[in-house]
Formats: structure tokens, sequence, C-alpha cells
């Protein structure tokens, strides 16, 4: 379809590009916000309804062997509880090891070494920051004498 408008006749698409939704950024926004919003809301919905669903299917079952399930639960979680425990036992014990290890063959550092070594550190990380802010400085003022 042709509409004819003047001296020229403008077709459809070409009116529809120019209709005001398209010239307007914030309706688009929010028209895309808004068909995100209500997908994710009816997702929402939908997980809802599934749990709902599965809860009172599985709370007969719950009820029945729960007598079963709460000692279980309960020992499981000992079980695992001791094993996390050993586990930081046993990480702490190779750090001892380690430690001593270290300092009785001397390849420890002494707290001035171990400061000095610090010192040296942040000393460089000072200099790598400063650079970097010389650098983006001029960058920008560059880019604000181009314009």
């Amino acid at each position: 379809m042709v509409i004819i408008s003047g001296n020229k006749p403008k077709p459809m698409s070409q009116i529809l590009r120019d209709s005001v939704l398209i010239n307007h950024p914030e309706a688009v926004r929010f028209l895309i916000a808004a068909l995100i919003g209500g997908s994710l809301l009816g997702l929402a919905g939908l997980t809802l309804t599934g749990t709902m669903i599965a809860l009172f299917i599985a709370t007969p079952i719950l009820v029945l062997f729960s007598p079963i399930i709460v000692p279980s639960i309960v020992a499981l979680s000992l079980v695992t509880t001791g094993f996390m425990f050993s586990g930081g036992c046993l990480a702490a014990t190779l750090a001892a090891v380690a430690w001593t290890y270290h300092y009785f063959t001397g390849k420890h550092l002494t707290v001035a070494e171990q400061l000095h070594c610090l010192k040296v550190k942040i000393g460089g990380r000072a200099r790598d920051v400063k650079e970097r802010v010389v650098d983006n400085g001029s960058q920008k003022s560059q880019l604000v004498q181009e314009k």
C-alpha cells in the first residue's frame, strides 16, 4: 500500500518506520523490559506450581518414611561433619609440618625479610597504579583536545 503525501508517495514500511513508537527509545526499552519481566513472571509461576504439585505428592511419602529419613539425615550430617573436620585437621597438620620443615632447614624468611618482600611488592603495585593513572589521564586529555 502506498500513501501519497505531498509530491512523493511513501510506502507503508516508511510510514511505520516514522511512527511514534520506533522514534522513542524509551518506549522500546519499556516494551522489551515488559516482555522479559512477563516471561520471567510466567516462569516463576510455573516453578511455583511445579513445586506445590511435587510437595503435594511427596508429603504422604515423607510422612510414611520419616522414621527412616530423619535418623538417616542426622547420621549423614554427622558423617559429613566428621569428614570435613578430619580434612581441616589434615590441612592444618600439613601446614604445620611444612612450616617446621622450612624452619629447621633455614628456608623460612625472618620477619624483617618478610616485611622487606612485602614492601617491595606494595611499591611495585603502587608504581603500576601510578603509571595507569598517568596513562589514563593523558589519554583523556588527548580525547578532550580532539573534541
